[in-house]
């Protein structure tokens, strides 16, 4: 799967999980404020993840992530 791919999927799946707008999840906006997460929101966003993508990422992955950038360059290297 390439980045354009990627974006694509988790913009979909992103969208429907949590009810925003996919016009709203742009590479540079937070992840967690676009996404409007809490703690228990992570739960969901590892199944979902999981689901759509074959890999399940960890609270250690979740550290670096500050940006949906940031968000695709992991699913990326999960991917590779």
């Amino acid at each position: 799967m390439n980045r354009e791919e990627i974006i694509s999927t988790t913009k979909r799946f992103l969208s429907e999980e949590f009810e925003v707008e996919e016009s709203t999840i742009l590479p540079k906006n937070n992840l967690q404020k676009t996404l409007d997460l809490d703690s228990l929101d992570y739960v969901d966003l590892v199944v979902v993840i999981e689901e759509n993508l074959g890999f399940k990422p960890t609270a250690d992955d979740f550290k670096s992530i500050d940006s949906f950038d940031d968000f695709y360059t992991l699913v990326e290297k999960r991917l590779a």
